[in-house]
């Protein structure tokens, strides 16, 4: 029986164009970034894979063997050519392939094979096509049963075939055997995972029809992928060799697992035909006459058998070819888009003047550097702040806040204040509220600005090198990875320059503040103010007295005089003295070496106390409100415009040296082998286009 397979049931341009595009990618070497529509062979190694694809072939040309013997994925492409065409010297094939020694050449003229890593070399010899898979399978995996994800492209013309792309992959194994590695099963299924779980996969699953479906390796790893079945078909192997009485018509009526693209079932010839070198054109002879007088499948002979599988696979995959291609030129067009914007930036492996580059390059970043900090840059963002706006935050919101949260008063109590004030008066105690005492306190509160005031300095320089880390990842500096580190060193040095003077400045801000206090200052609260606020709320919180007989209040009088013994155990001594009887008293003992302000404070205490907290409080909110202005404004001069201005300078003299300039210009490693890289996606990708234009 011959095939004869006529092309009229489709236009086979479509899978022609998919064969094109994968042949693109495959001769140059670089991973195929689109995924296209192909159909994936998968299957248990006992499954019938290889006679399947024999079968649709109609040629012996698989390797046999025990174990593992698909061990890199084989694209196996069919080409419809109608017989009488071929002529080698008409179409300029000088290479025979094989051809001397066949023992039919003339047949042989009409089917031949062609590897994509020989191209131009014509397999007439089915046979020398095995010993070639063979022989480029242990070249990528050795001897041994490892396997290789690297793809053997075989493409082959016969006027037998339906124009038919499949991928063929290892069979799924689940215990090693000999010198299989100990994780093949894993090895294998991550391969074959990674196949079929592209959307674009049409995922042909192979098993043994005298196996439990249930448990088909092939379907099993499908449904991982295609749960729903929507583009997975399956194939029956086997049928001839069931028990009696047994079919497959429940599988194939889709009532045991369903699939959407359905089963068909095939007859192959078993080992015992292979050994026997039984002609597969009698094979599928046998097929068709087994389906036709088989009981169970006579009525639907037409849809059982390799033909109509090829048929169908043809149909399905020119279907899945035409649904794909509009997104498939999309990609194909983003794609190139995307690595010609790469390969720009990776820039010509042709140098040029060495010291114009280094110059060139000296001044864009240190434009770049000035936009970012101006926030004039062409990147900016809505979804977080850069640059210059993180510093401004540094200075409005972290340190504006963390001055403002000091509070003088969580460290210096008011038993401390009124140490202060007795201290401060000396032997006399003191009439009025002591300036002394005033100033002390806000003098060592105002000290306490300097740390968040230096905090905010190491906070914008965290900022500076930020942005500078930011430029250092642009592609030009992945480009010479020794002209990064020497301007990452040169900047950083700079920058920590920069810090000496900012740090003095800053400090000595704050030291002017603490050196003199200004009590002239317009918005200070002055003394007699603050006394007036403050005998105002005390005598706002005393009772009122009110006349028995008219009800009328009476006039606020000082408290009379208190008599002697009203104040032994009252005021400033009042608790050193609580604890002696008046024995003691009248021995008057010495005061301790060490003598501490206690017992409860009294109303003119307490009334100067609260003066000397409002005049603090007053003055140090000034403090705040200057230093909070200041402190920006001195960082700002002297490290964040200081290095914008002079960044241009320092460069140059670091950097721009006559004897080191090459050396720093050195391209790495990753940079060659990445622009060649994109320079090959660009060539694939830019014929890639071209053959997908051609298809309406």
């Amino acid at each position: 029986m011959s095939q004869g397979y006529s092309q009229s049931v489709n236009d086979p341009q479509l899978i022609t164009t998919v064969n094109k595009l994968q042949d693109v990618f495959a001769t140059v070497g670089v991973q195929n970034p689109i995924d296209l529509p192909q159909i994936v062979v998968v299957g248990s190694q006992s499954s019938g894979k290889s006679s399947v694809l024999e079968n649709i072939v109609g040629r012996d040309f698989l390797p046999r063997g025990t174990g593992i013997v698909t061990r890199r994925p084989l694209v196996l492409q069919l080409i419809n050519r109608p017989a009488g065409t071929n002529n080698p010297t008409a179409n300029g094939d000088s290479k025979d392939g094989g051809l001397k020694g066949s023992t039919d050449a003339a047949a042989n003229l009409d089917e031949w094979g062609e590897f994509l890593h020989i191209p131009g070399q014509k397999y007439y010899d089915f046979n020398k096509i095995r010993d070639e898979i063979v022989k480029e399978t242990e070249a990528k995996t050795g001897r041994n049963a490892g396997i290789s994800p690297a793809p053997i492209g075989l493409r082959i013309y016969s006027p037998n075939v339906l124009t038919l792309t499949l991928v063929d992959l290892p069979g799924l194994t689940r215990v090693p055997v000999g010198d299989q590695p100990k994780d093949i099963e894993k090895q294998i299924k991550d391969m074959v995972l990674k196949q079929i779980s592209k959307p674009n996969a049409i995922i042909l699953a192979v098993t043994a029809a005298n196996t439990d479906l249930a448990n088909s390796d092939g379907l099993k790893l499908a449904r991982e992928v295609d749960p729903e079945g929507q583009r997975t078909i399956g194939v029956l192997t086997k049928i001839d060799i069931m028990d009696d009485g047994t079919d497959v018509v429940d599988i194939l009526a889709g009532r045991v697992i369903p699939l959407r693209l359905g089963y068909v079932p095939v007859v192959n010839r078993g080992q015992r035909d292979i050994e026997n070198k039984k002609p597969i054109q009698a094979a599928l002879e046998y097929e068709k006459n087994f389906f036709e007088n088989h009981k169970s499948y006579r009525n639907k002979a037409l849809y059982c058998g390799t033909p109509y599988l090829a048929r169908k696979l043809n149909l399905i995959l020119m279907m899945h070819i035409k649904q794909t291609l509009p997104e498939i030129k999309n990609r194909i067009s983003a794609s190139l888009q995307k690595y010609s914007t790469e390969l720009l930036g990776l820039g010509d492996s042709i140098l040029g003047n060495s010291s114009n580059i280094l110059l060139n390059i000296i001044t864009e970043f240190c434009n770049e550097y000035r936009t970012v900090l101006d926030g004039n840059n062409q990147e900016l963002t809505s979804m977080e702040l850069s640059g210059g706006a993180r510093i401004s935050f540094v200075f409005h919101e972290v340190y504006a806040n963390g001055v403002k949260a000091v509070d003088p008063f969580d460290q210096v109590k008011d038993v401390d204040i009124r140490t202060i004030l007795y201290n401060s008066s000396g032997s006399s105690p003191a009439l009025f509220v002591g300036t002394t005492a005033f100033e002390l306190i806000v003098k060592q509160q105002i000290k306490r600005l300097e740390e968040p005031s230096v905090k905010c300095i190491n906070l914008v320089y965290d900022e500076l090198i930020r942005i500078l880390n930011q430029l250092l990842q642009k592609p030009l500096f992945r480009r010479y990875p020794m002209l990064k580190e020497k301007f990452s060193q040169v900047v950083i040095l700079f920058f920590k320059k920069a810090m000496t003077p900012t740090n003095k400045l800053v400090v000595d801000l704050v030291s002017m503040e603490s050196c003199y206090i200004n009590t002239g200052h317009p918005d200070f609260l002055n003394g007699h103010r603050a006394m007036a606020i403050v005998n105002e709320k005390h005598n706002s919180a005393k009772p009122v007295q009110v006349d028995p007989k008219t009800g009328k209040p009476l006039p606020r009088t000082d408290s009379p005089a208190p008599g002697l013994d009203s104040q032994e155990n009252t005021g400033f001594f009042g608790s050193f003295f609580a604890s002696k009887n008046k024995k003691k008293m009248a021995a008057m003992e010495p005061p301790p070496p060490t003598l501490k302000a206690s017992g409860t404070l009294s109303e003119r205490e307490g009334i100067e106390v609260e003066v000397i907290k409002l005049l603090i409080q007053s003055y140090y909110n000034i403090v705040k409100r200057t230093v909070i202005d200041m402190v920006p404004k001195a960082i700002m001069l002297n490290l964040v415009q200081l290095t914008k201005d002079d960044m241009q300078r320092e460069l140059l003299e670091n950097l721009y040296k006559l004897d080191s300039v090459d050396e720093l210009l050195r391209e790495s490693d990753y940079t060659i082998r990445r622009r060649k890289e994109c320079q090959q996606m660009v060539e694939s990708l830019t014929k890639a286009q071209e053959i997908v234009n051609t298809v309406g």
